[in-house]
């Protein structure tokens, strides 16, 4: 019996592929209940775990020292992040992170002085009495020193707003951008506010390379990293995986990854371009809360929350909530978006060694399926650019009544436990469920004036847990710093589907006629009810262990070396009509990792290289039954990075040779079958800026370049750039200023705009048909305040038209006005 090829539609599901699935289930009015349960639940096991752990800890080692904690903010009231706060007497220091907290271990019972203090700020002094086996708390507000400030008034010292590279979760180690030899950009939620984002791929306009987004029939989305499709799968370092869109709602930062990152990643998690990390939003120790109002273009209206609060007095336990009601109608003829999406988050600070935190992400999701249209890919064809196909541009050719409802259920959790001075533990969880029932839609090009219309009514649940445990270790050996994480990973996922195809009769899509209106759910349910459904199962499982470690050498030269052990174990997919399992398979994979850093000027310019490796499980047999290889892609990485002038500066310009093989191909010499000896090569340069050139005006630009071909494939592509790479060409750029001072202090002005090459949604050497180069320019105006804030934001302001790879158009001209209250 001949070889499925890779790609057939009836292979078994893998995260991160193309395929159009979708998942549902039936939120009822019960849900409160079961959330309340599952939290319980989880908390009960997470506190007897922590309870072994402590138990564990020698006795003789607890209760000596204590500890001192607090908050800095500036007088505006904003988290005074990279202050550092020092103990007078026994020069323990520092730094306050991102959200404006610090916390100093380890400390003898006794009095002190403790300061906090930066640059341009007056330092500020307080007395405390440490006690053992107690947190002292101690907070500070830091005013602006005039004289050092030379006349020159800044609200707010750290000024280029939309820098925030610092972050443990590339390296899973606390590791500086200037220390890190890998390349990646961040999307802060200032920015998203800037732009007054009102849906999650908007946010992506600031990534270098990101491109066009490509939205599935579900919502869900993908983008480009080096020339790769690169979905968003993963959420706070683990798995974050949904069959249905994500609310921006509950998003601190995007982390944009870059290269082929299979050592610290999940394999499926990632392409081999890299992969996007959303960050999400997390509880803090003080009372605040703000609530917004969107309201703009075809039919926009959405209705944000986000509160703030601690839940007792010494501010142990705290609890975050981010909700969004969003509703909006396509500018096409037909197609619509309604959603409501809940976010709480709960942290516990069970004593100076153990925290906890909960969260959990639900949403419902009514919508109609994106806009997806497959060329006429013929030789006889005459129209080689969507430009010239002749389809009207706001036509949708579905009807409003072919729906489908996606619904979601996520619950994570995070131990974290210091146990000693060197080393910590993490513990992490993700159990998510998304479902989609309904209707999804597609267009494919019958010749060059007529088109079908075809559906598919599904219901497609989807199950997935992953488990993660972090060991990280701060310590010297022989002299020489360490920063070693040691790690394993669980994952694993489920889904069912049930679903049957109709196609409708061809029509004429410059002329459709009465035709144009047959396409509904009422003609489609007819037509399904004496269709063939088609149902099955599948089960997978990745078992991963890793370790990495980062090696001081001398102050300025470190290395990174990284390794990470793979066992996938897919359990096919099993057809209950014929009481059969196909492609059931398991394949082992290494994937190493190498970094050089060395800073030419501490703190401020470093030169990096690496080697990284990411791999992609292959299911098959070639004609000899020898069972496939997983895939692999190695990078290598040369460049340089930039945080100078006190962070009003910070650049990574570098260069990227990507090499795939294994990859599955047509054999020429058994029809039917596969080999895999393919290659692909994927290289290319990247730059990008974010710069405060002076007070009150920021920029962001990026330009990535390229360069992706078929070394070695089927005759039809050999040579060629695959379709799927996009543009070769890709810049981004905002600026932006806002008055920092005067009568109109708060006042704000924004202009940006996004440039893609002309790039292939088919390209072959019988056929080529091309998607047209493009450039959008966006504005926005707004006015901040401590108490409220009002934004104006045009997209797309010259009413461009441009497509996406699935020939989607994209939105014209829109103006979308915002309001925030904050308290």
């Amino acid at each position: 019996m001949p070889h499925k090829k890779p790609g057939d539609r009836s292979a078994n599901f893998t995260p991160g592929n193309n395929n159009d699935l979708f998942n549902h289930y039936y939120l009822n009015k019960t849900m409160h209940f079961t959330l309340t349960y599952f939290f319980a639940a989880r908390l009960n096991y997470i506190l007897s775990f922590s309870l072994l752990l402590s138990i564990s800890t020698p006795l003789s080692a607890q209760n000596i020292n204590g500890s001192v904690k607090g908050t800095v903010k500036t007088s505006d009231g904003q988290p005074a992040e990279f202050v550092t706060v020092t103990i007078k007497e026994t020069g323990q220091a520092t730094g306050v992170g991102q959200n404006g907290h610090y916390t100093i271990h380890n400390v003898k019972p006794g009095n002190y002085t403790i300061f906090a203090s930066f640059v341009s700020l007056n330092t500020q002094t307080r007395q405390i009495t440490v006690k053992s086996g107690h947190i002292t708390v101690a907070d500070f507000i830091l005013t602006e020193n005039e004289q050092q400030l030379q006349g020159v008034y800044v609200k707010d010292y750290k000024a280029n707003k939309f820098l925030k590279k610092e972050t443990d979760d590339i390296s899973k180690l606390p590791l500086k951008n200037l220390e890190n030899p890998q390349v990646y950009s961040v999307v802060t939620s200032a920015l998203m506010k800037e732009q007054v984002v009102t849906n999650f791929n908007d946010a992506y306009k600031s990534i270098p390379g990101a491109g066009v987004p490509l939205v599935y029939n579900n919502g869900r989305s993908s983008l480009l990293s080096r020339g790769f499709p690169t979905e968003n799968l993963v959420r706070n370092g683990i798995s974050g995986f949904d069959y249905n869109s994500v609310d921006p709602a509950n998003i601190e930062k995007i982390e944009a990854i870059k290269g082929p990152s299979g050592t610290l990643f999940n394999s499926g998690m990632i392409s081999f371009g890299g992969l996007f990390n959303r960050v999400t939003k997390k509880p803090f120790d003080t009372f605040k809360g703000e609530v917004g109002y969107a309201a703009g273009g075809f039919d926009l209206n959405r209705l944000t929350a986000d509160i703030n609060t601690p839940l007792n007095a010494d501010k142990s336990a705290l609890f975050r909530i981010n909700t969004a009601v969003h509703s909006e109608h396509s500018f096409q003829d037909q197609g619509f978006t309604r959603s409501i999406f809940l976010a709480p988050s709960f942290s516990y600070q069970v004593n100076d060694k153990l925290s906890i935190q909960l969260d959990a992400e639900i949403s419902n999701y009514n919508a109609t399926s994106a806009y997806r249209l497959a060329p006429y890919a013929n030789a006889k064809s005459k129209v080689h650019n969507i430009k010239d196909l002749g389809i009207n541009y706001n036509l949708s050719f579905i009807n409003n009544t072919l729906d489908y409802t996606s619904q979601q259920f996520d619950v994570f959790g995070q131990v974290n436990y210091k146990i000693s001075s060197t080393w910590k533990s993490q513990t992490s969880f993700a159990r998510t469920f998304s479902t989609t029932k309904g209707f999804v839609t597609q267009l494919t090009g019958v010749s060059d004036s007529t088109l079908k219309q075809s559906v598919q009514k599904e219901d497609f649940p989807y199950y997935g847990l992953n488990v993660q445990q972090n060991f990280t270790g701060d310590f010297k050996i022989g002299g020489l710093r360490n920063r070693l994480v040691v790690g394993v990973d669980v994952y694993s996922q489920k889904s069912n589907r049930d679903y049957t195809t109709v196609t409708m009769p061809t029509i004429n899509f410059k002329h459709p006629g009465a035709a144009y209106n047959n396409y509904n759910a009422d003609k489609v349910n007819a037509l399904a009810a004496t269709s063939p459904y088609i149902y099955y199962q599948t089960n997978q499982t990745t078992y991963g262990a890793y370790a990495s470690d980062v090696l001081n050498l001398t102050d300025k030269l470190s290395v990174m070396l990284s390794i990470r052990a793979d066992r996938f174990n897919n359990k096919g997919t099993y057809y209950p009509n014929a009481d059969s399992t196909v492609g059931k398979y398991a394949q082992t994979a290494l994937s190493p990792k190498l970094g050089l850093v060395y800073q030419l000027i501490k703190d401020q310019v470093s030169l990096f290289g690496n080697y990284m490796n990411g791999f992609s499980n292959a299911t098959g047999t070639d004609f000899n039954g020898n069972t496939f290889k997983p895939q692999q892609a190695n990078q290598w990485e040369t460049g340089i990075k930039l945080d100078a002038w006190q962070h009003k500066i910070s650049s990574t310009l570098s260069y990227y040779h990507i090499s795939v093989s294994n990859v599955t191909r047509d054999d020429p010499d058994h029809a039917g079958f596969s080999m895999q000896d393919g290659t692909q090569l994927s290289k290319g340069f990247e730059a990008e800026v974010i710069a405060n050139p002076f007070p009150g005006f920021n920029v962001i630009a990026g330009y990535a370049y390229n360069y992706s071909v078929f070394t070695k494939a089927n005759a039809s592509v050999q040579g060629l750039r695959p379709a799927a790479s996009g543009p070769d060409r890709l810049a981004n750029l905002w600026l932006s200023y806002k008055l920092m001072n005067g009568k109109a202090e708060g006042l704000g002005f924004g202009l940006g705009g996004n440039y893609g090459s002309a790039s292939y949604q088919t390209n072959t050497t019988t056929f080529v048909f091309r998607i047209p180069s493009y450039t959008i320019i966006d504005a926005t105006a707004f006015y901040d305040q401590p108490r409220y804030r009002f934004g104006l934001k045009l997209d797309n302001l010259t009413n461009q038209q441009y497509w996406s790879f699935r020939l989607a158009p994209q939105n014209p001209a829109r103006l979308t006005a915002s309001i925030n209250l904050k308290f």
